[in-house]
C-alpha cells in the first residue's frame, strides 16, 4: 500500500526484485541506519514489504523512542505490552499522550526492569495498581495540552530512573525541592536537567543535584527566583563538565559565584544570564581568563555592564576562535567602544544591541567593516519632524511636538 505522507517512500511501487536488489547492494548495518529515521506507521508499512524488511523494521534498535500521541485513543492495552515484547532492552522513551484506552494492566507485564525506561502517561493513569518499580512516570494532560498535577511523583517515582539522563521539568511550578532530592539520588548518570520556572525550587534541592550528577552538562534553571550564588559554589565543585548554564532572571546571583564557576568549570559554551542585574565586569573578566571554548553568551539588561568588560572579553581566547553570539541589548552603559574591542572575534555572527542608548550608527558601521557577515540587531528611534514654521496648518498633533 502506499503511504499518504509525500514525505516518506511509495513502497508499493517496489517490485520484488527491486526489493532484493537493495538487501544485496546496502550492507544490514546501512539499512537498519535508514529505518531508524522511518516513525512507527512507517516502520510497520515497511515489515509488510517482505520478510527480510519485516525483520529490518521489527529490529529492537529502531523502537528506542516510541510516540503513540498520534494514535490516541485507538490504542488499546495489549499494544503497550506487545511493544514491550518486541522491543527487548532497547525501549527508552513511551510516549501514551493521550492514549486514555491504556490502563495500568499495561505497565503491569512488563518483562524487564525499567530503569532506563521514561513513560509519559495520560492523566488518570496511577501506576499504584502497577507497581512503584514499573516506570518512571510524568503525567501529561493531553486534553490541555500541559503537565498536569504530579502530587505522588516526588514521593513515588524516582526510585526507578538509575539511567536517566535527560529530565525535563520546566514549567512545573509545583515541582519543589523534595523531588531535586529524589533525583540527585537515584540520577548518577543525569546530563540535562530543565527546571525553568520552577518557582519553588531553592539551593537546597538544587546543591543535592550537583552533589549526586557529577556528569551534568546541561542545566537550565531560568526564572528560578530563589536560587544564590550557592548553586554557582556547588556546580563549580562537582560538575565540572558543564557545557549550558542559563539563569536568566536569576537576580540573586553575583560576581562572587560566576567567579568559582569559571575557575572550575572549563568546558562552558553557552551562558544565559539575562537579567542577572547584579553582576558586573568581573564576571566577563573571569569568563575571558577560564572559560575558552565560550560560543553564546547572553547579557541582556546586566545594566552595570560596561565596555571594560567587554574589553577583556575581546581579548580572551574564546573571542578569537569561538564566541558566536553575544547579546547585549538594555545594557545602557555599552558604548560604540565595546564594538572596537569585538571586531577581532571572527567568529562573531551575532549581536543583539536593542536599547543600547549610547550605540552610534556609526559604530556598527564601523564592526562590519571588520565583520561583513554579521548580523546586528539593533534598534534606533525615528526623529520626530520639527514642527512646521509660519503660518501654515500644523502637520502634527501636540503629543508628537512634545515627543
Amino acid at each position: 500500500k502506499q503511504t499518504k505522507n509525500k514525505d516518506f517512500l511509495y513502497f508499493g511501487m517496489f517490485t520484488n526484485s527491486d526489493e532484493a536488489a537493495i538487501n544485496k547492494k546496502l550492507p544490514k548495518e546501512l539499512l537498519l541506519r535508514i529505518f531508524s529515521f522511518l516513525d512507527v506507521v512507517t516502520l510497520c508499512r515497511c515489515a509488510q514489504v517482505s520478510r527480510s524488511w519485516n525483520v529490518l523494521a521489527l529490529d529492537g534498535s529502531n523502537w528506542q523512542r516510541i510516540d503513540l500521541f498520534d494514535f490516541q485513543r485507538d490504542i488499546e492495552g495489549r499494544v503497550v505490552e506487545n511493544i514491550s515484547k518486541r522491543c527487548g532492552g532497547f525501549l527508552r522513551k513511551l510516549s501514551l499522550r493521550g492514549c486514555l484506552g491504556v490502563g495500568d494492566s499495561a505497565l503491569r507485564e512488563r518483562e524487564r526492569p525499567a530503569s532506563s525506561l521514561f513513560v509519559f502517561l495520560p492523566v488518570g493513569l496511577s501506576l499504584r495498581t502497577a507497581g512503584t518499580s514499573s516506570v518512571c512516570a510524568l503525567f501529561w494532560d493531553a486534553s490541555v495540552s500541559s503537565w498536569a498535577c504530579c502530587d505522588n511523583l516526588t514521593v513515588l517515582y524516582f526510585t526507578c530512573i538509575l539511567y536517566i539522563n535527560v529530565f525535563l521539568c520546566q514549567s512545573l511550578p509545583q515541582l519543589e525541592d523534595e523531588a531535586l532530592k529524589h533525583i540527585g539520588a537515584h540520577c548518577p548518570e543525569l546530563v540535562t536537567l530543565n527546571l525553568q520556572t520552577c518557582s519553588q525550587i531553592t539551593d537546597e534541592g538544587l546543591i543535592t543535584i550537583c552533589r549526586g550528577c557529577h556528569r551534568l552538562q546541561s542545566l537550565c534553571v531560568s526564572g528560578c527566583a530563589n536560587i544564590t550564588d550557592a548553586i554557582l559554589h556547588a556546580l563549580g565543585q562537582n560538575c565540572p563538565r558543564l557545557r549550558i548554564l542559563e539563569v536568566a532572571r536569576c537576580s540573586q546571583l553575583t560576581d562572587v559565584g560566576f567567579t568559582t564557576l569559571a575557575r572550575n568549570c572549563h568546558e562552558l559554551e553557552k551562558m544565559d544570564l539575562e537579567e542577572c542585574v547584579q553582576i558586573t565586569d568581573g564576571t566577563l573578566i573571569q569568563l575571558s581568563i577560564y572559560c575558552p571554548r565560550l560560543q553564546v553568551l547572553s547579557l541582556s539588561h546586566c545594566e552595570l555592564i560596561t565596555d571594560d568588560g567587554i574589553r577583556h572579553l575581546g581579548s580572551g581566547p574564546c573571542a578569537h576562535d569561538r564566541l558566536e553570539v553575544i547579546e547585549l541589548d538594555n545594557c545602557p552603559l555599552i558604548t560604540d567602544a565595546s564594538l572596537e574591542h569585538l571586531k577581532s572575534c571572527h567568529s562573531l555572527d551575532r549581536i543583539e544591541l536593542y536599547d543600547c542608548q549610547q550605540i552610534t550608527r556609526a559604530g556598527i558601521k564601523r564592526l562590519r567593516t571588520h565583520l561583513p557577515n554579521i548580523k546586528v540587531h539593533a534598534y534606533f528611534a525615528p526623529v520626530t519632524p520639527p514642527p512646521s514654521v509660519g503660518g501654515s496648518r500644523q502637520r502634527f498633533c501636540r503629543c508628537c511636538v512634545l515627543l
